[in-house]
């Protein structure tokens, strides 16, 4: 938990957030979550009009292993620097143009003739993104200060947020007018965003702080994690960070195809789903920022996980009620708003579990356990939706959210935690 500094002068909200650090937040926001929603939205749907199976689409988040694994080469990162733009930059801007590259080469393959070639390349992707996403936690928490962090988090996932519009709906939309190649090319080029914000901000972190050795970079964060507050109480925040979103994880997992076999067009996804989902996410994480003003983390989690329970239950009546916009609209804008609300309890109560000495590896084990749901889990709903149809699936969802729920009686009770100053 995070330390007051005693000399710190007390700020107002005005310079906290018109600064250029919030600029830089939102730019590198969308950059980090670019790459996540192309695989999970704008791949999915690619592979499913080229007539790929739901359960060989399933199988594709297993692709995004590198999300769930980036803790493992995350010291390295840490560790040693390229020979250009400084320790965070220099990896930061790597990664990226490594996303770009990847991503315009995809739609110049035929899934249906050079899966291989496709597997390859989508698993570049992943590795990629979440190489950025390990450089770019790291750089926020360095760049930010105390005062600065829940803006400044706030700012970030609001702009994660919105660079789905780019493959969850402005290439579905071109996708009905130009060829695919077209259609990954100028995706692609939206990683640009954050290669210019990479080359024009400052280089922030402290090569006073960085690791010594690489036995310093890997071992000491796992080492300092576990004994804080003993093994036990470990293993049970990382079972809760697995088991928290687990529920609505798998029911966002294969929206798109969902939506297209109800019968939806790609313009009619990418214009009413995903705009309600873009919309409500936003909104979630804004409503809970707010809420968590007056309550503590440990409520939060419990109020924004019962939240996040209720809204998976109007899939069910989707799945049966036919084609409707109107109710398209409606379940989704009210998935994605718990959704939002789990993200902002979690993302706090991630902070909160952080040592500041070992932030980036830290950082990248918790969010890499909350990535196992979206890769290795959900590489089954393919599977599961073909044996038993989609209404029992979102039910199955339902069931599966509850876990986590009890797991905040161990890490987060209702009456412990403090509430915000």
């Amino acid at each position: 938990m995070s330390e007051p500094v005693a000399a710190a002068p007390q700020r107002n909200w005005k310079e906290i957030l018109f600064n250029r650090k919030m600029l830089t937040c939102i730019f590198l926001g969308f950059s980090s979550g670019l790459p996540l929603f192309i695989l999970v939205s704008l791949v999915s749907a690619w592979l499913r009009r080229a007539d790929i199976d739901l359960s060989t689409i399933g199988l594709f988040a297993l692709v995004g292993l590198p999300y769930t694994w980036k803790f493992l080469w995350s010291p390295l990162m840490d560790r040693y620097s390229l020979p250009f733009l400084g320790r965070r930059r220099g990896w930061a801007l790597l990664s990226q143009l490594g996303v770009l590259v990847c991503v315009g080469l995809l739609g110049h393959f035929d899934p249906q003739q050079s899966m291989p070639v496709v597997i390859v390349i989508v698993s570049l992707v992943a590795f990629f993104g979440a190489s950025q996403d390990i450089v770019i936690d790291a750089y926020r928490r360095e760049l930010l200060e105390d005062d600065e962090l829940g803006t400044g988090t706030s700012m970030w996932i609001n702009a994660y947020r919105v660079s789905q519009l780019v493959p969850g709906s402005l290439a579905l939309i071109l996708s009905d007018h130009v060829p695919w190649s077209v259609v990954f090319w100028v995706t692609a080029a939206f990683m640009l965003v954050g290669m210019v914000t990479v080359l024009v901000v400052k280089e922030v972190s402290n090569e006073l702080l960085a690791p010594k050795t690489l036995r310093e970079a890997v071992v000491d964060p796992f080492k300092e994690f576990f004994q804080r507050d003993g093994i036990k109480s470990g293993l049970a925040i990382l079972a809760f960070m697995f088991f928290y979103k687990l529920g609505d994880n798998l029911a966002t997992a294969l929206a798109t195809p969902f939506y297209i076999d109800m019968g939806y067009s790609n313009t009619e996804i990418g214009t009413v789903a995903k705009f309600a989902g873009l919309w409500a996410g936003i909104a979630g994480g804004v409503l809970g920022g707010v809420v968590m003003l007056k309550v503590s983390i440990n409520r939060a989690l419990w109020m924004f996980g019962f939240v996040q329970m209720a809204t998976i239950l109007p899939y069910v009546w989707l799945s049966q009620a036919g084609p409707t916009l109107a109710g398209l609209f409606v379940v989704v804008s009210g998935e994605y708003l718990g959704v939002g609300l789990g993200a902002i309890a979690l993302t706090a109560y991630m902070a909160r579990e952080t040592s500041k000495a070992f932030t980036a590896t830290q950082f990248a084990l918790f969010s890499s356990f909350i990535a196992i749901p979206r890769t290795v889990a959900n590489a089954t709903t393919g599977f599961i939706v073909e044996s038993v149809g989609w209404t029992t699936f979102y039910w199955i969802c339902f069931a599966v959210a509850v876990p986590g729920m009890l797991l905040l009686l161990k890490v987060a009770p209702w009456r412990g935690g403090k509430s915000p100053n």
